[in-house]
């Protein structure tokens, strides 16, 4: 078996790891668990990397999770679909390792295979031939999936063709939308601002369409906390904001311009995120 020293030494790792496969803390500490309890019931006699036969193991615990969610379409669960305490903890744990939003976002929008690919490789310098080895296939192949999966993180940072005037106003007015300052907001709005939203992200009453520089701004000042948990994106070509608490869409901001002021203020529900964003890459 592993000394259980080097395997609390290699814990926090292994988290980290488990964490970016599954997409929650809850879901990584049980499989770090999971790990432990077959590394202290393996012979290891003779084992000349402890680290990285962890990191086959913990990978292949994580494979199965993500592999049963696949095939039950699972992937990825909204935050609104997921209890508070764990969209909380997620999200401390985001905040804490300062591990990127949108990143967390697109990650659970690849295949298995590629989200594991991806991470082992380009995120924990795994070389190929371990990856491999934990997806059960060549070092090849284990490219291609990492390839693929890099075309798909394209879309998690905005295009240079995006880095315009236009864009720097939308910018711009999230950070102010994020700090709740008003008098900013109305400054950067056209006077006939329109904010329309799917009923289902709103809280009861309130109306799916508001018009107003005035009365989007003060609306928005409600939901600066909601703001400040977007992740930038391209859907669809376009730059846009994905609101993501703990790395779990929850809704897409969508700004449109007119003259360089914002003129339409769009807050859908996720929808096909995963196609969108492929369209993109």
């Amino acid at each position: 078996m592993v000394p259980i020293t080097e395997f609390e030494a290699a814990r926090p790792r292994l988290t980290a790891l488990a964490f970016r496969l599954l997409g929650s803390v809850h879901d990584a500490e049980d499989a770090v668990q999971s790990t432990w309890l077959k590394a202290s019931a393996a012979d290891t006699d003779g084992l000349r990397n402890p680290a990285a036969w962890l990191t086959t193991v913990l990978t292949r615990v994580c494979l199965d999770q993500l592999r049963t969610r696949h095939r039950r379409r699972e992937e990825p669960l909204l935050a609104d679909l997921l209890p508070a305490e764990t969209v909380a903890a997620d999200e401390r744990y985001l905040r804490r390792e300062n591990i990127s939003r949108a990143l967390m976002v697109v990650l659970g929008l690849l295949t298995p295979a590629q989200r594991v690919a991806y991470v082992l490789h380009d995120l924990f310098d795994v070389p190929f031939r371990e990856v491999a080895q934990a997806l059960g296939t060549s070092a090849d192949s284990a490219k291609k999936h990492a390839s693929r999966a890099r075309r798909s993180l394209a879309g998690a940072r905005p295009a240079s063709t995006a880095a315009t005037v236009d864009h720097a106003v939308v910018e711009a007015f999230l950070d102010a939308a994020a700090g709740g300052d008003i008098g900013r907001m109305v400054a950067l709005m056209t006077d006939d601002c329109v904010r329309v939203a799917d009923a289902t992200l709103l809280p009861p009453g309130t109306p799916e369409a508001i018009t107003g520089a005035d009365a989007v701004a003060r609306e928005t000042t409600l939901f600066a906390d909601r703001i400040r948990v977007g992740a930038p994106l391209l859907v669809d070509g376009r730059p846009v904001s994905v609101i993501a608490p703990g790395g779990h869409p929850l809704a897409v901001i969508t700004v449109t311009t007119r003259d360089r002021r914002v003129a339409r203020i769009d807050i859908s529900r996720p929808g096909d995120l995963g196609a969108a964003l492929s369209a993109t890459s």
